[in-house]
């Protein structure tokens, strides 16, 4: 991937916008969203920036910039009409130490603003790399419209409860199979009964995992939509043949990697709760099958 996506702090973010028109206000609309620190520089200025300012969302100061306004910034934002000085304030800025982002001309950028559905907690990022901004458009077109804004205070209930969550369920598992349980439960929504779904997710725990089978043949772009969540879940993978990237790129990042277990710990291991993935290849999977017949076997079309 060309650009890396990653999610800054803002709260103490120094940023500023060397520019004032129609496209550095664009940019205004999702830094005000943030916490950080944002001075705009420029000789004249439209009236959606003039309103950031009069609310003091951030530091108007109309003038021409000068090179000394680049020192000590984290994040610069460069949006003037002259794109000659556009690239000359970039190269020094990013001698200083900035981040840059060249408005239009991403040749000269650090980073680029992505297209984005903002949740308040929940944020999701769609970029092309320039590539298809149309497309990048539609799809968050399409997210919108199934992420609902109830998200927001359902997450920050979320967010107070993760302490208490924490210490009552000490292992990592335990708190991931809590919060399934929530989401299965609860879904997106947030209203008066969703405390109560909560509390009672600390009692409907279930004692049994899941053991899921595939052959190593499997193309993964072949599989059933049905098995995306099944793979997410995974705890251990166990690959008694190479797992493929695609396959890889379907699991958890954080999926542990185990050495073969014998039939009887898998057993063990399943009636712990415990989910494990066994990539295989086709003589072994028969096996597995006939020895596991609660495994799910995943296969194209099909689960």
């Amino acid at each position: 991937m060309q650009y890396f996506p990653i999610y800054l702090d803002t709260h103490t973010l120094k940023v500023l916008v060397i520019g004032a028109g129609e496209v550095a206000c664009r940019k205004l609309d999702l830094l005000s969203r943030t916490q950080a620190m944002i001075e705009v520089i420029a000789p004249e200025v439209c009236a959606e920036v003039q309103h950031y300012a009069a609310i003091g969302r951030i530091t108007l100061t109309q003038r021409e910039v000068t090179l000394d306004d680049l020192s000590e910034r984290d994040l610069i934002y460069i949006a003037t009409a002259n794109h000659t000085l556009n690239l000359s304030l970039a190269a020094k800025a990013k001698e200083l130490g900035a981040w840059v982002n060249v408005v239009d001309t991403p040749a000269a950028c650090d980073f680029i603003t992505p297209s984005i559905i903002d949740r308040d907690r929940l944020v999701v990022a769609i970029s092309t790399a320039g590539a298809a901004p149309i497309y990048a458009r539609d799809l968050r077109g399409k997210l919108e419209a199934m992420l609902p804004n109830s998200l927001a205070p359902l997450f920050d209930f979320i967010a107070q409860k993760r302490e208490e969550v924490q210490q009552l369920l000490p292992s990592g598992a335990e708190r991931r199979r809590f919060w399934e349980r929530f989401f299965n439960t609860n879904g997106e929504r947030f209203d008066s009964n969703t405390p109560q779904r909560y509390q009672q997710c600390f009692t409907e725990a279930t004692s049994q995992g899941e053991l899921l089978l595939i052959d190593v043949a499997t193309p993964a772009q072949l599989l059933p939509l049905a098995a995306l969540p099944l793979l997410q879940r995974i705890d251990r993978v166990i690959a008694l043949a190479e797992v493929t990237p695609e396959l890889q790129e379907l699991l958890r990042r954080d999926a542990e990697r185990a050495a073969p277990m014998s039939d009887s710990e898998l057993v063990s291991a399943w009636q712990h709760g415990q989910r494990i993935l066994l990539v295989v290849e086709d003589g072994e999977l028969a096996r597995l099958k006939a020895a596991f017949p609660f495994a799910k076997h995943l296969r194209p079309g099909a689960i």
